[in-house]
């Protein structure tokens, strides 16, 4: 089954007007190896972390996410927000400890009580309605952010797509020279070993010559090119979450770049290892951003 690709890097925010106040959400991906979500909550809604959690986690699985989520009360729903007890006492008996041991220190003022995390928390009964908005905006940011990555994703599947078939270009002109580069080679080694022994030794020579010929042999390297360069194809067509296999394929592309331009004995073989390697390293470098 053919799947979307998606690029790790996306946005998405809505601000949205409530009885209760105003509910703002934020969510932005960029890429990463793993699934790293950062939540920015205010206290009194420390309770959304898990929900949002799962959220995210069910709807994209690579990138590094930054959920910021604020909530204003109206001025007519002050008593959205209470006093916590628990905290304050807490609060108040470390302070008096903190007396104690360090007689000169300054006591905190209640602007300081005010500003403290978790003096405030949401009535429970409003904490369940924000919980059901919020949980509501982020589905639907969800939803917007991915149509984001999977538009940016598809620019990323063309821009692939173009560089594999380059590179596959490259395969095809190369391959029917192969013989000739490995010709071209036997006559001038051959040419060389007459200069320097005239006929002596010819059985010997044409050994050493078949010898070094072989290591100069790039079939191997264009069949395997051939392969992943199929496969690279294959996996961009059918999409999903095929980042890291495609970063895969670019290592053993380089590879055998590498090894062609090793063993390159005419400046077309070499200009074309050239050209593969700057190819692959555009590739590598946009697949960096593929979930």
């Amino acid at each position: 089954m053919t799947q979307s690709l998606h690029s790790m890097t996306g946005f998405a925010s809505e601000i949205r007007e409530l009885p209760y106040g105003t509910l703002s959400i934020d969510i932005k991906s960029v890429n990463h190896r793993f699934l790293d979500i950062q939540l920015r909550l205010p206290d009194t809604l420390r309770s959304l972390e898990s929900i949002f959690r799962e959220q995210i986690s069910q709807s994209i699985q690579r990138g590094k996410i930054d959920c910021r989520v604020d909530l204003r009360p109206r001025d007519h729903s002050a008593n959205l927000t209470l006093l916590n007890t628990s905290a304050l006492e807490q609060l108040r008996s470390a302070s008096s400890i903190i007396q104690e041991v360090f007689t000169d220190a300054t006591p905190l003022s209640v602007a300081d009580i005010l500003k403290w995390p978790g003096v405030f928390q949401i009535d429970s009964l409003e904490n369940d309605k924000v919980e059901q908005d919020a949980s509501a905006i982020l589905n639907q940011l969800l939803i917007d952010l991915n149509s984001s990555r999977k538009r940016e994703g598809g620019k990323l599947a063309s821009f692939l797509t173009e560089r594999v078939h380059a590179l596959k270009k490259i395969v095809f002109e190369l391959t029917p020279e192969v013989p000739n580069f490995v010709k071209q080679f036997e006559e001038r080694l051959k040419l060389r070993f007459q200069e320097a022994l005239g006929g002596e030794h010819e059985e010997r020579v044409y050994q050493e010559i078949a010898l070094m010929a072989a290591k100069v042999d790039i079939e191997e390297e264009i069949s395997r090119l051939t392969l992943h360069l199929d496969e690279t194809l294959r996996l961009i067509q059918e999409g999903g979450v095929i980042g890291k296999k495609l970063d895969f394929l670019m290592q053993e592309l380089n590879r055998e770049a590498n090894t062609l331009g090793s063993k390159a004995i005419v400046n077309k073989l070499s200009s074309g290892a050239l050209d593969m390697k700057i190819l692959i390293e555009q590739m590598r470098e946009q697949i960096q951003n593929i979930e």
